[in-house]
């Protein structure tokens, strides 16, 4: 054998030596990607603005309008108010009528639904209990009513309904799902300090709903 034909076959064999291991290693790199446990993604905070039942008709005699006939009904999952003629069915997770907020569940509708009312910051709660969840009845409400008793407080002299600070709703939905929410305002639109006159009834609320049936909420 020649030299030169000596030199190319010891060229393609080290070449061959040297592409062995890379091939290895980049096999090795791809299934340990494709094995590879992706952490989950932080679960979204979402905003519910100026939830609230269609007025009831005025009064003749004061012009003030009347108790709605109606509650305003929400789906967490869905993100989005539910008709008052589905609440006989578990689309909607929570209903709002003047200070009392319903869940569906027992006495209200035919779901899971179910609630606990935490002292907490509400960035802190970050995983739901399984137990121990209230349910509405004939007589009491899963979220109490009353200042001071659930989420808010009234002031006697200016009127105002006003979200306790550091109180945390936890819900376990119509379908058995878990979320969290907190009540940022009573009136319309939201307004930073209100003074009492400003349409109330209007429920602006953040939340945090998890979808996949575990107890984590972050």
């Amino acid at each position: 054998m020649t030299s030169l034909h000596m030199t190319q076959l010891f060229s393609r064999f080290t070449l061959m030596a040297l592409a062995g291991p890379t091939l290895l290693f980049n096999a090795c790199s791809k299934d340990d990607n494709d094995n590879e446990v992706k952490p989950a993604e932080a679960l979204k905070t979402e905003t519910a603005s100026n939830l609230a039942p269609a007025p009831g008709t005025t009064n003749p005699t004061t012009g003030q309008p009347g108790t709605p006939r109606h509650y305003a009904f929400y789906s967490l999952a869905n993100k989005s108010t539910v008709a008052y003629t589905d609440s006989a069915t578990t689309k909607w997770d929570l209903a709002v009528r003047g200070t009392t907020i319903l869940v569906n569940g027992s006495s209200s509708g035919p779901g899971q639904g179910g609630a606990i009312v935490k002292e907490g910051l509400f960035s802190e709660v970050t995983t739901a209990p399984t137990t121990d969840y209230k349910q509405d009845t004939p007589t009491a409400k899963a979220i109490p009513t009353g200042s001071g008793n659930g989420w808010y407080n009234y002031n006697s002299t200016t009127h105002v309904v006003a979200p306790i600070a550091g109180r945390v709703l936890l819900i376990r939905t119509a379908t058995g799902k878990y979320a969290k929410v907190e009540i940022v305002s009573y009136y319309k639109d939201a307004p930073a300090t209100p003074v009492g006159t400003e349409p109330s009834g209007y429920y602006t609320f953040r939340y945090v709903y998890q979808p996949d049936g575990s107890t984590n909420l972050k």
